[in-house]
């Protein structure tokens, strides 16, 4: 027997056996198993980043705050996948397909909008940007009724008064953040949003009546802390004290419609801004990247309303800043 079998005659057992392990190995469901536990995995944190814990390193807001990026998962699974031909993974990749579409898919497809009653611009204008005139001007070119501005230093501040003046005739400043208008403003109050801890010179919020054609609009404009990306993993700390200061002062807004506009470094999907977010209405699922300007990432720009409705986000040319501009349409009308 076994000079039969070093001759080539392998018993029939044997080769049925070997035959057998042979298909199983080179057929199309058996192979790119890790593949699609990848896919099966990236569609799972798609559909439930709410579940991923902040406990450590605040994980679920920084897959939060870069969450329609994981789309990219698809395409860089779908090549190794059409390499090993691989009819297992190619299934597993349309979990993930199908959850970002849900969640992401309408962003690209054009809606009903109906026309804005009002237009508001939001921009940190980045207190190293050495063009502030400029910059000015071009958000003059937008058209909008209301204009808020981040980052303002001494220096360019009178640059952007002089030149924003005729077309915007009134205007509030507390600290570093500003707010330009056509329409009348009142009752201009500071609006505390300090965390503790942070030097009492930081004054990043405002708010202002603006006296519409619509009836008075409470306008907020802030600026929150930044949020950093350490070793120790995602410092949104100060971040998320300025949301829920900013949170309760909505709450108590007497005015029925209310317009917030600024730099909230997060996106509306971060739930260390569920503070705010979850006192205004919903936003257009736009997808207008506003930082950084030279390759846009995520949209940590917003305008948000109360009692009023949002009807398109869109981003303007880059200026001077690191940010983008942002400009909403608003519909007051009920």
């Amino acid at each position: 027997m076994m000079k039969r079998a070093i001759n080539g005659m392998v018993p029939r057992q044997w080769r049925w056996g070997r035959d057998a392990q042979d298909a199983r190995a080179g057929s199309s469901w058996a192979r790119g198993r890790v593949l699609a536990s990848f896919a099966v995995l990236t569609a799972a944190l798609l559909a439930f980043h709410a579940v991923v814990p902040n406990s450590v390193g605040h994980l679920g807001s920084l897959l939060e705050a870069f969450l329609p990026w994981l789309g990219l998962a698809v395409p860089i699974l779908l090549v190794p996948a059409l390499l090993r031909r691989s009819a297992t993974a190619l299934v597993a990749l349309l979990l993930p397909m199908a959850v970002w579409a849900y969640l992401f898919g309408g962003l690209l497809l054009p809606g009903e909008r109906g026309a804005p009653d009002i237009t508001a611009v939001q921009h940190n204008v980045s207190d190293e940007n050495t063009a502030p005139a400029d910059t000015a001007e071009a958000l003059i070119d937008a058209g909008p009724e209301l204009i808020a501005l981040e980052e303002l230093t001494p220096s360019a501040l009178p640059l952007y008064e002089r030149t924003l003046a005729p077309a915007y005739p009134y205007h509030a400043v507390e600290g570093t953040v500003g707010l330009w208008s056509k329409y009348p403003l009142t009752d201009v109050r500071l609006l505390d949003i300090r965390p503790r801890g942070i030097d009492e010179g930081w004054n990043r919020g405002l708010r202002a009546d603006a006296r519409t054609p619509w009836g008075d609009i409470a306008v907020y404009v802030v600026h929150l802390p930044s949020v950093r990306v350490r070793p120790s993993g995602f410092d949104s700390g100060y971040r998320d004290e300025s949301a829920r200061l900013l949170g309760a002062a909505v709450t108590v807004e007497k005015v029925d419609k209310v317009i917030l506009l600024g730099d909230f470094n997060g996106t509306v999907d971060d739930r260390g801004l569920a503070p705010v977010t979850s006192h205004m209405g919903p936003q257009p699922r736009d997808f207008a990247l506003s930082w950084p300007a030279a390759f846009p990432v995520s949209r940590i720009d917003h305008v948000m309303t109360r009692s009023a409705t949002v009807t398109g986000i869109r981003t303007l040319p880059a200026t001077g800043s690191d940010h983008l501009p942002v400009v909403a349409g608003i519909r007051l009308a009920s």
